[in-house]
């Protein structure tokens, strides 16, 4: 629960308005303890029409109603108020990880049947879903979330084959860094190092049934989509965009800010640069490019 005028400090404004609130929801389903926002008129003429507490809108929206409250972007700042609400919340259903053999850097809340291993680190604020597996070798930052059946710091993997053909694993005895404010979905897996670290930075986010190998550094305020697979060894820059289903092969390097579109695949080894830049097909290649493909594809067989 916070008062409206903490949301609104929270956001860098001011109100007059004495309320308090517990919750963000649509304008259709708000009631008096509700936060929602309206980014257009259509939405804010339903907003009005609600009983919602608070009402985020942009600046330049016409309304006299007391419950408006002026921002630069409502939707994000809807976002804000969600995630500044939810850690203020009490579940039933959670327990507090007691400082151990662990090393706790503040309240952790621990959803049921979750296994956070001897000698892994867990910062203030942090959030760990049900069935959710911690190896001892994690070292976690502060308000990282993590969803049900998530399993951080596995071994990686990496095995060395002998002159007979069989496999023997190499040691995969390193760590797995969690930066703060960091978000991983529900059955993704995420390697430790082998002998180093597998990092990943502050502030990225990670949806469900992602895999990331072993020794891989994984930028700040990255987006990773469902169904993503990364192979060991890869390095992506900051601020990067994954779709859905990209694969990228071992010892691939994203610079900062380029966007892989959905399903597309990066080759072992290759460096894919440019700001904003974005790649799609198998191999990935410029937007540009990849659409000149596809055209000259439709016309080849349009002419048979």
């Amino acid at each position: 629960m916070m008062t409206a005028k903490e949301i609104a400090e929270l956001l860098g404004v001011s109100t007059d308005v004495e309320r308090e609130l517990t919750r963000v929801s649509a304008a259709e389903d708000a009631d008096a303890d509700c936060i929602v926002f309206a980014a257009d008129e259509r939405a804010l003429a339903v907003a009005l029409a609600s009983r919602a507490g608070l009402i985020l809108v942009r600046r330049d929206a016409e309304s006299e109603d007391v419950r408006v409250l002026r921002v630069d972007d409502p939707r994000y700042a809807f976002a804000v108020c969600a995630r500044e609400l939810g850690r203020v919340s009490k579940e039933q259903d959670l327990y507090r990880l007691e400082q151990g053999e662990n090393e706790v850097r503040g309240d952790a809340l621990v959803h049921s049947s979750a296994v956070v291993e001897e000698g892994a680190v867990v910062g203030e604020g942090c959030v760990i879903g049900p069935n959710v597996t911690v190896y001892g070798c994690v070292r976690m930052g502060d308000r990282v979330v993590v969803q049900a059946g998530a399993v951080l710091g596995a071994k990686g993997f990496g095995y060395v084959r002998g002159k007979d053909g069989a496999y023997v694993l190499f040691p995969q005895q390193g760590l797995l860094v969690i930066e703060d404010d960091v978000e991983i979905g529900a059955n993704t897996t995420i390697d430790r190092g082998a002998l180093g670290e597998t990092r990943i930075g502050r502030g990225t986010k990670i949806d469900n049934q992602v895999h990331i190998g072993h020794n891989c550094s994984i930028g700040k305020n990255v987006v990773i989509a469902a169904q993503v697979g990364i192979s060991g060894s890869c390095t992506i820059g900051d601020g990067v965009v994954m779709a859905g289903q990209v694969g990228l092969g071992d010892h691939v390097t994203i610079g900062p800010g380029v966007i892989l579109g959905g399903a597309s695949g990066v080759f072992p080894g290759k460096t894919l640069t440019g700001e904003g830049q974005m790649f799609m097909g198998v191999p990935a290649e410029p937007l540009k490019e990849y659409l000149k493909g596809v055209a000259r594809v439709r016309r080849l067989k349009n002419s048979g």
